[in-house]
């Protein structure tokens, strides 16, 4: 018998834990011209917000060791646009819709989250919770558990469906913050978001990066990633998204055992878009060799010494 690869988080089923991440497939037009997106758990949009951006100029990647360096700034079309022409295709194509929202003020995290929950088609809201909060001084929402708090609560007074907090690993206690989303309703946590860095040309003398510092994926950030993942699992009751160099089942198998109940595939669509069928299927094989019928058998089962 074929091993149930079904998860659910919040109530909201999928029909397999492999979802792409923010940021990584824009709006999911590209990698339905490879394959059919129903074969995902679920399509992550990039951060979208109040109004279009353009984000930052190039050069805006870089390849690091094990990973990428990315300060893309946030380009988006904006929410108006993207719930007229992005929203309706996504919802055409058979798989979950998660929108990933960002914002730069309270007001504006409330304000595209309430116009998400005027129309169909998005079966959650995952929370860009490390934008700087202007009203603040710049520092991250997600870097404070109060503001974390607050945002979320904020967001669930005028959004009816599951909200996701994403949470940045770029704080002094990852657990704490995760609490805090907690407190304030969130009915998923995913993490990581990236780890900041930075990368400079020894010829020309400048960052490879115009931003200088951005945002640091891959395969280099997996262990952080799985301790947070872990650490977070036993402080908090919410299912977990794992998020953070995740290129093979066997990652995949590793973060569940953490303490995930799905995962998200980013950096590594970039060297193979067909990473998550090829994920999915290997995982499969995978459960079959442990005679494992459902794969969330595999969910916070970890052995301790």
């Amino acid at each position: 018998m074929k091993p149930d690869l079904r998860v659910k988080l919040a109530g909201v089923e999928f029909a397999n834990p492999i979802m792409t991440a923010s940021g990584c497939c824009g709006y999911g037009e590209e990698l339905a011209q490879l394959y059919p997106l129903k074969r995902l758990g679920a399509l992550v949009s990039k951060s979208i917000t109040r109004e279009p951006r353009l984000g930052h100029p190039p050069p805006r990647t870089a390849e690091t060791a094990s990973g990428m360096l990315n300060a893309i700034g946030l380009a988006n079309v904006g929410v108006d646009r993207f719930v007229a022409e992005k929203l309706p295709w996504l919802t055409r194509q058979g798989t979950r819709v998660v929108v990933n929202v960002a914002g730069s003020t309270l007001d504006e995290y409330v304000t595209i989250c309430r116009r998400l929950g005027e129309v169909e088609g998005v079966d959650m809201i995952e929370l860009n919770i490390s934008c700087p909060n202007v009203d603040e001084g710049g520092l991250e929402f997600g870097a404070d558990p109060l503001s974390t708090e607050k945002a979320v609560r904020a967001v669930k007074e005028v959004y009816s469906g599951p909200v996701i907090a994403k949470l940045s690993p770029n704080v002094t206690s990852v657990t704490e913050i995760a609490k805090a989303a907690e407190q304030g309703g969130a009915d998923v946590l995913s993490l990581i978001n990236s780890l900041i860095g930075t990368s400079i040309d020894w010829e020309t003398w400048r960052p490879r990066l115009t931003n200088n510092r951005g945002g640091l994926t891959g395969p280099a950030i997996k262990p952080v990633a799985l301790a947070m993942v872990n650490a977070v699992s036993e402080q908090t009751s919410l299912p977990i998204i794992g998020i953070g160099g995740i290129s093979h089942a066997t990652d995949v198998v590793e973060f569940m055992l953490a303490g995930a109940t799905a995962v998200q595939v980013g950096t590594a669509l970039f060297i193979d878009p067909d990473a998550p069928l090829t994920i999915v299927a290997n995982l499969t094989d995978y459960l079959k060799r442990k005679n494992l019928k459902a794969v969330t058998e595999l969910v916070g089962r970890v052995r301790k010494y």
